[in-house]
C-alpha cells in the first residue's frame, strides 16, 4: 500500500468517528510539517506553535477534505496559511532558515557531511561545499515569497508541478516559470564559487 492509500485509509476511518486516525496522521506528518515551517520562520519558539494550529485547523476541516488532492499537499497549504498568518499577526514576513537548503532531512545522509568525511573528501572541499551551501541560502532568502515557496517545494519537499500548482492555487505554467526564475537567480549567485572551483582556486 502506497502512501496515498494509507492515508485515505486513516482519513476514511476519521470521517466515520475514529479520532485514533487523525492522531496516526499526525503522529506520521508533525516532524515534516514542524520542518517546513521552520523554513519559513526563524523563531523557533513558533514553530511548535504554528504546527499546532495547522494540525487543528485541519482536524476542523478534514470532514470537508474530498480527496482531490493528496493529504499532504492539503496539509502544507494548512501549515503554509497558518506561518504566514502568525506571522502577520506579528508584523513580520516570512523568510526561510538558513539551513533549509542544505539539510533536506535529518535523516537524510546530507546531515553527516558535518561531521565525517567519505572517500575522496578533503577539509577544502569540504569547506566548499559548506561556502556554497552558504551561498545557495542566501540566493533563496533573496527571492521573493512565491518563487521561494515554489524552489522550496521542489527541491526541498520534493513535489511535483502538479502538487505544487495545487498547493499554491496556481496554473501549472506559473510553477514551471517561478521555478526556472528561483533556479537562475542561485545560479547567478553560485557562479562564482563554481568558477572558482574550477580554476582550482580552493
Amino acid at each position: 500500500m502506497n502512501a496515498a492509500d494509507a492515508d485515505a485509509q486513516l482519513i476514511e476511518r476519521f470521517k466515520r468517528g475514529d479520532r485514533r486516525a487523525f492522531e496516526m496522521l499526525v503522529v506520521k506528518y508533525q516532524r515534516r510539517i514542524e520542518r517546513l515551517i521552520a523554513r519559513m520562520v526563524r523563531d523557533t519558539d513558533l514553530v511548535e506553535d504554528i504546527a499546532q494550529e495547522t494540525f487543528i485547523r485541519a482536524y476542523r476541516a478534514l470532514p470537508q477534505f474530498r480527496g482531490e488532492s493528496a493529504f499532504y499537499t492539503w496539509l502544507y497549504r494548512i501549515a503554509v496559511n497558518s506561518a504566514k498568518k502568525a506571522l502577520s499577526d506579528m508584523k513580520r514576513d516570512p523568510v526561510i532558515t538558513e539551513a533549509a537548503f542544505a539539510l533536506r532531512d535529518e535523516d537524510d545522509e546530507t546531515s553527516r557531511a558535518a561531521t565525517e568525511l567519505t572517500d575522496g573528501e578533503t577539509p577544502e572541499s569540504l569547506l566548499a561545499s559548506k561556502e556554497i551551501a552558504a551561498t545557495v541560502n542566501a540566493a533563496i532568502e533573496a527571492l521573493s515569497e512565491d518563487l521561494r515557496q515554489a524552489i522550496t517545494l521542489r527541491e526541498i519537499e520534493g513535489l511535483s508541478y502538479e502538487e505544487i500548482a495545487e498547493a499554491m492555487n496556481c496554473p501549472i505554467g506559473t510553477v514551471r516559470s517561478r521555478i526556472f526564475r528561483a533556479r537562475e537567480a542561485i545560479a547567478e549567485r553560485l557562479r562564482p564559487h563554481i568558477e572558482a572551483k574550477d580554476g582550482k582556486r580552493w
